[in-house]
């Protein structure tokens, strides 16, 4: 039996996460309309505006996946479980329903953070609004027609809520085990993706920290101190994604974000390389490809990469949306190539060139995962977007 096509178109060789950085008139009109005083057409007309001006700076950095910046949300989670019948609004949070083995609970905590709000189930969860397709279309709107089949919307991971909760998640009265929570969301994500695909989009970015903590040592020996048997946890995890892909259109592609915390000043919540997930993060996820951070040593080294089977792609976050220094081309093409490398020599042998048609680069994470952004101002991520596209180009001669 011939092994599957590798699904190559998107993603591209140059890619970008997801969120841009928003300009200060649009993080105004937003605070004013937190506050009650401006109306939601009015929020929606600065939204436009600055989206426009975002697709046309990915335009002329010669990036094709372009998507809309995240420029209609808060945090890059937003979408689902706001949306979603049977969640609600919590704030601020209960110190105990927050798992202080989560990393971003731990360092919120330390950092003694006042008035996080969060969502938890409370009955049970049924979708009866759609969840990004709304800004999928207000995107196709703003772009031309050739651009459509390209445009990239990320979509929240499916377990968010329920790592940082635990025993808290759901009440028991409402669902008696995790199985039967997910069940429900994943009801409601293949209902999206279908209503995605319905609109014509065909490229999906799944954003999902989560899974990156459990490549770090402090979750794992949280969970353990407190009797939680992890590796059940990522194999429930495994099977929420599965079952919320499941049937999804085939030339729909669906890519898998992991890093470890870009909050504001790029503060990070978690360390640790991916071999602890390796084998199952690629070979038991059924998406077809993987955005991986690996712009600071805490992501690990690219051993991890040999369990990558030839079917699937992986976007190398090579370049800082934390820091406007500007890395070397010469320095992430030997790192691309030292990555195909270990994939050509890994599990499932394959030849280099083979290998190396399997990566593409990317920023490590988003420019604004938060609406405040990073310390990066709008010429430093108009270069860090040039950068990928000049190394892809020498990498690959195409982006």
């Amino acid at each position: 039996m011939s092994a599957p096509t590798l699904k190559l178109n998107p993603p591209f060789r140059a890619e970008q996460i997801g969120s841009l950085k928003r300009p200060q008139k649009l993080l105004e009109k937003r605070k004013e309309f937190e506050a009650g005083k401006c109306t939601q057409e009015e929020l929606r007309v600065v939204e436009d505006e600055a989206i426009k001006e975002v697709v046309q700076v990915q335009r002329e950095t010669g990036i094709k996946g372009i998507t809309d910046g995240e420029f209609r949300r808060h945090m890059f989670y937003d979408g689902v479980f706001d949306n979603l019948d049977g969640m609600k609004h919590v704030k601020p949070v209960p110190m105990h329903m927050l798992m202080d083995y989560v990393p971003d609970v731990a360092a919120f905590k330390e950092h003694d953070f006042k008035g996080a709000d969060t969502y938890v189930c409370v009955s049970k969860l049924k979708r009866t609004k759609q969840f990004y397709v709304p800004q999928y279309e207000a995107l196709k709107a703003l772009t031309s027609p050739e651009e459509h089949k390209n445009l990239k919307i990320t979509m929240a991971a499916p377990e968010w809520f329920h790592l940082r909760h635990g025993e808290y998640a759901y009440p028991k009265d409402v669902y008696k085990n995790d199985d039967e929570y997910f069940a429900d969301i994943a009801v409601a994500y293949q209902a999206e993706l279908q209503d995605l695909y319905a609109a014509g989009c065909r490229n999906i970015q799944i954003d999902d920290p989560l899974l990156a903590y459990f490549c770090a040592e402090s979750m794992i020996k949280g969970m353990e101190e407190r009797g939680i048997d992890h590796e059940a946890l990522l194999d429930t995890y495994i099977k929420a994604y599965n079952d919320c892909l499941k049937n999804r259109p085939a030339d729909m592609n669906v890519g898998l974000h992991l890093c470890r915390g870009n909050f504001r000043s790029g503060m990070h919540f978690s360390e640790g390389g991916y071999d602890r997930i390796a084998i199952k993060l690629f070979q038991e996820i059924n998406v077809d490809c993987y955005y991986l951070e690996y712009d600071t040593p805490r992501a690990g080294t690219f051993e991890p990469l040999r369990f990558l089977p030839p079917h699937k792609a992986v976007v190398l976050g090579l370049i800082s949306t934390k820091f406007p220094r500007l890395e070397e081309v010469d320095d992430l093409v030997q790192r691309v190539r030292n990555a195909a490398t270990i994939i050509s020599g890994g599990d499932e042998k394959r030849s280099f060139e083979a290998a190396l048609n399997q990566i593409c680069i990317s920023p490590q994470c988003g420019f604004a995962s938060h609406s405040e952004g990073n310390l990066v101002d709008d010429h430093a991520m108009r270069e860090k977007l040039s950068l990928v596209t000049r190394t892809a180009r020498a990498i690959w001669g195409e982006i």
